[in-house]
């Protein structure tokens, strides 16, 4: 499960970063498991998103950059978060999974959720649909996906996907954990409780966590499984540096190289868990004592700066220890 995961959201980086975005991007991925996270994520996207970019700015195909991270790494778990499953036919995106199980002895992660950035879909040639077409795809595919990573040869007719005595070898090396991101009540948690080891809880502030694993907990007992079974985290975005001023010159850097307003500078600071370390602190803190099991924390500031990634580290792994 993850108690302590690192994602990496933004590869718009200034100059201090280097020239290399692949290059900063492994060097944040080691820093993060020397600094005691557990896994490593990085976005399913094409564009970047709204609130940390423009849609021109750089953005990695997911697996392929994981692939690249587990050739310099070799504890951290692997994993989009989270996978779009609009983008890859559930068969794909099995094999694909499967070849980052093998590619990092056995450290792979699934990541899944249903899809929702628009104008990616619109520009890019994938299908949009409905907000009920997407969920009713995605759990078309996860009965597709997960029994071909246990192994099984999989027949479906389904309504979006249709498949004929589907293999998948090799198989992968381990047991493929299934995280399901999204914080909807009434699908995405109902899926979580029906078919995934483990929950993000995407988006939303920190106050409606307990009111989540409630519902988590209410379509675990109509379905017959255990609650504890199942591991929920919350994705939180952070600024932290040694001190405020740090912080604030951090975020200008960066603000200097997307063309921020300071209007947005001033957005920043507040949306994200921002400043010094006592200060991020008391908010990791206050998280983790909303009853999750883990946080998965991203720096879409100061994430090229693997001091940062350090002190995070250290930072978050004390608020875990203090929650008990």
């Amino acid at each position: 499960m993850t108690r302590l995961g690192y994602q990496i959201p933004n590869f718009t980086l200034p100059a201090s970063a280097g020239p290399s975005i692949v290059g900063n991007v492994i060097e944040q991925a080691k820093a993060a498991e020397a600094a005691g996270f557990d896994r490593v994520f990085v976005m399913d996207h094409f564009y970047q998103l709204p609130g940390i970019g423009a849609p021109h700015e750089p953005m990695i195909e997911a697996y392929t950059l994981l692939s690249a991270i587990a050739q310099h790494t070799n504890t951290v778990r692997l994993s989009a978060l989270v996978t779009g499953n609009t983008y890859r036919n559930p068969t794909l995106l099995a094999k694909t999974i499967t070849a980052l199980d093998h590619v990092s002895n056995g450290r792979a992660t699934l990541g899944i959720g249903a899809g929702w950035f628009e104008l990616e879909h619109q520009s890019l040639g994938y299908e949009f649909g409905t907000f009920t077409d997407r969920f009713e795809k995605l759990e078309e595919a996860l009965q597709i996906i997960l029994p071909m990573l246990r192994g099984e040869r999989v027949t479906f007719s389904g309504k979006y996907y249709r498949v004929t005595d589907a293999i998948n070898s090799p198989a992968p090396l381990s047991r493929i954990p299934v995280m399901i991101g999204g914080s909807g009540e009434k699908k995405t948690l109902r899926m979580v409780a029906q078919y995934a080891d483990e929950s993000n809880l995407s988006s939303g502030p920190v106050a409606d966590i307990p009111r989540k694993l409630e519902v988590l907990a209410e379509h675990c007992a109509r379905l017959g499984r255990n609650r504890s079974e199942i591991k929920v985290t919350k994705l939180l975005m952070v600024c932290v540096a040694p001190t405020m001023e740090e912080a604030d010159a951090d975020l200008r850097e960066l603000a200097g190289v997307k063309g921020f307003s300071d209007e947005v500078v001033e957005m920043v600071k507040r949306i994200f868990i921002y400043g010094d370390p006592d200060t991020v602190g008391e908010k990791l803190l206050e998280a983790m004592n909303t009853g999750i099991d883990g946080m998965t924390i991203n720096l879409p500031v100061n994430g090229h700066r693997t001091d940062r990634i350090g002190l995070l580290g250290e930072v978050a792994s004390r608020a875990i220890a203090e929650a008990g």
